[in-house]
């Protein structure tokens, strides 16, 4: 048998020690929830701690797919499938000539082809001053695209356009407010997708961060 002693009343936390750590254990997690957990998962970002530290575009994203998914459900149970085929198949011709319409005229100034698995996401900003506009053209070769053309910056979003199962679009992107501003796409399909962008017009740079 061992002896074991057994702990004075002098060794033991008092009430107050116990408060305050139970205080300040609820601070951290108060902290943490609003300074990361919030907007890595939801894009909620009262601080703008997550969007210095890249966390509410993560939030921005996981919501996006989450209403993308919602969609393509709502749509699948709303549509039958040859309808949706026949949908698919009547607007690529007239998006892939608006394309090379705008192909046509001055030299693009950038060019980035992005590839995408079945399910695969990715992002390409452009880094640009409030008021400034920039022309855009992109294609989806070997299949279709959802899209969200949007911009963020100094705690600011935006939603330009958004598109499902589009092969092509061109336009103008005029910057609401100094920050990134481009395009997410993601392919849907069974097979694998190219998306080739190309901009010309008022921005620093072209970069893909997703």
């Amino acid at each position: 048998m061992y002896n074991v002693s057994k702990p004075t009343l002098d060794d033991l936390p008092s009430s107050k020690q116990l408060l305050r750590s139970t205080l300040i254990a609820l601070v951290a997690a108060i902290a943490i929830l609003v300074g990361i957990v919030l907007p890595s998962e939801y894009a909620i970002d009262p601080t703008g701690i997550g969007r210095v530290l890249g966390l509410t575009e993560m939030g921005e994203i996981k919501a996006q797919l989450a209403e993308e998914a919602a969609a393509d459900a709502a749509k699948d149970a709303a549509m039958p499938a040859a309808a949706t085929t026949g949908n698919a198949g009547t607007a690529a011709p007239a998006q892939a000539q608006n394309a090379a319409q705008a192909e046509n005229g001055a030299a693009w100034r950038d060019e980035m082809r992005v590839a995408l698995k079945p399910g695969q996401g990715a992002e390409v900003k452009l880094s640009m001053k409030a008021g400034e506009q920039v022309e855009f053209s992109w294609v989806a070769e070997g299949g279709v695209v959802n899209f969200d053309t949007h911009g963020d910056g100094g705690g600011q979003s935006i939603s330009y356009e958004k598109g499902r199962a589009v092969p092509a679009s061109n336009g103008v992107i005029e910057a609401a407010f100094s920050g990134n501003h481009g395009w997410f796409w993601r392919n849907r399909g069974d097979a694998d997708v190219t998306v080739i962008v190309r901009t010309r017009g008022q921005y620093m740079e072209m970069k893909r961060v997703l």
